[in-house]
């Protein structure tokens, strides 16, 4: 019989393409229902790595993506949120929570994947309510996956028939290690190891591939959906090169056990089969279930080893931007009032540093344009942001309590010195945004450009310094000095805008260049005015 390789072809990929769309829009759906709280589920319960295990499986099913929670969790290790040892047992949930997709798929409710999905698309284009479209969305992309799996099946049927398929069936099945690297490589090739695992179902049930043949496939699936994460992390934090560490790790072991026992697997499998009386769509979901359950089981006792074990093969300092507060101790609001103001003036000058900190680092990213600037910027940001939540609520609880006119003075001047500095981040953040905006544009700055951004920099980052140290020793003087400063800040601004215009004018410098210039002296003279701000707070005239 000869075979229609072109519509093999675009059934396959056309399915394929379907079915990812689908995993990626029911995550996006379940994510949205679920309040977008991802990152404060990761930091509030992975309180030891057994809980990280529990939430790990939870986020993963939420969002249908092992690396998106393996991402998530590297970013908050970065932000001092959460251990190493936390993060790989966030790490091993998420190889359990990925399995879900494969037990959905070994329903086998393809004949219905038209009416499901027009159901979904009934809820998101005739409610309003948002509630309903997140459930249209979850709706619609789970019967999407059937399709795309029906037209995956369907187009790799024939394959069955073509000798040189059947040939490579026989060779994994005689040399179980080639259906590991077949496997491997095509999650590579894919990107996905939910989609690749939905390939090897739908293979085994069209009988493409027999059992012995499809488990070390399977194997080669989770070794390769940790490649992915191994790629990712090229250039990343050490902390994130550590995580894809553990990962690659964890289930390269996990495949050498698995491989040691394939035999009495395969057994295992073919009971379980007859005992459940399941097809073969769901016989693969549980064996890609037990393989990670067990797997995770076996390891877990040696959460602490493999942590010290990447630590050694990646050495270095991983520089930690601790978003938690270190200072607010809720015992003293009630009890003593003003010593808990004193420790929210603590806690405002650290996230005062992070502000000077960040505004390093987007001048930083101005003059080297290295990525990794940015991250940390951006991370930095983020950490202001958290800081001016928690100390703002620990403030509004302070006031609730009696206290002193004297303390009442600096309650609120601490108050008002914690919104300039979010803004401070602000508009750090906003320049990192407009170099970015550079970047992707490919617009070059003038080298009289870049010196008068040097120069207004310079003295921008030193009269941040100069108020947050007035702020911290109460000096009446540092603070008449921030004010000079920053009325030099503005003449500066004014200066170098009409030197802009001069360069637009002889064609020296491109209007867009020139927009970013301008927009990037702006946040600088902004900046200025809240570090005055904070200045003039000392100095009594804000109280």
């Amino acid at each position: 019989m000869e075979l229609n390789w072109q519509e093999m072809m675009f059934q396959f990929i056309g399915g394929l393409g379907i079915f990812l769309f689908s995993i990626k829009y029911m995550g996006d759906g379940l994510q949205k229902a679920a309040g977008d709280r991802l990152r404060d589920i990761l930091d509030r319960f992975t309180t030891n790595p057994f809980m990280g295990v529990l939430v790990g499986i939870a986020v993963t099913v939420l969002i249908q993506s092992s690396s998106g929670t393996t991402v998530i969790t590297v970013g908050l290790v970065s932000a001092g949120f959460m251990t190493l040892k936390q993060a790989i047992g966030v790490i091993m949930g998420a190889n359990i929570g990925t399995t879900v997709t494969a037990f959905i798929i070994g329903f086998d409710v393809g004949e219905y994947a038209m009416p499901v999905m027009a159901i979904g698309a009934f809820l998101i284009f005739f409610f309003k309510k948002s509630q309903i479209q997140n459930l249209g969305e979850v709706i619609f992309g789970f019967g999407g996956l059937f399709l795309g799996m029906e037209l995956m099946s369907g187009g790799m049927k024939p394959l069955s028939e073509l000798p040189a398929f059947i040939d490579l069936t026989v060779n994994m099945r005689e040399h179980s290690i080639l259906g590991v690297i077949v496997g491997t490589v095509f999650t590579l090739i894919v990107q996905s190891s939910s989609a690749t695992v939905g390939i090897l179902q739908g293979l085994y049930s069209e009988g493409v591939l027999n059992l012995d043949a499809s488990l070390p496939v399977l194997f080669g699936d989770n070794i390769g959906t940790t490649i992915t994460a191994v790629f990712a992390s090229i250039g990343a934090s050490i902390a994130a090169r550590r995580a894809a560490a553990t990962h690659v790790l964890f289930n390269v072991v996990g495949t050498i056990i698995f491989m040691m026992i394939l035999e009495p697997f395969t057994m295992y499998v073919e009971w379980l089969s007859g005992v459940l009386d399941i097809g073969e769509k769901m016989q693969i979901a549980f064996a890609h279930g037990t393989f990670n359950v067990a797997n995770t089981i076996i390891q877990f006792p040696f959460i602490g080893a493999w942590a010290y074990l990447v630590t050694k093969l990646i050495p270095g300092e991983e520089v930690t931007i601790e978003y938690k507060p270190k200072h607010l101790d809720p015992h003293f609001i009630e009890t003593a009032p003003s010593i808990a103001i004193g420790q929210a003036k603590e806690e405002i000058l650290r996230m005062g540093r992070f502000s000077v900190q960040g505004l390093q680092e987007s001048f930083d990213y101005l003059k080297t344009h290295n990525k990794k600037h940015a991250e940390t910027g951006y991370q930095l940001e983020d950490a202001i942001n958290n800081l001016d939540n928690k100390i703002t609520d620990y403030l509004v609880k302070i006031s609730a309590e009696s206290i002193s006119k004297a303390d009442s003075t600096r309650h609120i001047m601490l108050m008002e010195t914690v919104r300039d500095i979010e803004r401070v981040g602000d508009h750090f953040d906003n320049i990192i945004e407009l170099i970015d905006y550079q970047e992707v544009n490919r617009l070059k700055l003038t080298d009289d450009a870049i010196k008068d951004l040097t120069e207004m920099f310079t003295l921008t980052i030193g009269t941040v310094e100069k108020a947050l140290e007035a702020l911290d020793t109460n000096s009446l003087g540092l603070a008449r000095e921030v004010a000079e400063q920053e009325d030099l800040i503005d003449k500066m601004e004014r200066k170098f805008r009409k030197k802009h215009i001069l360069r637009l004018n002889e064609g020296i410098c491109s209007p867009q260049a020139g927009m970013i210039f301008v927009d990037i002296v702006s946040n600088l003279e902004r900046i200025g005015d809240h570090a005055v701000n904070i200045a003039e707070a000392v100095l009594g005239k804000r109280a």
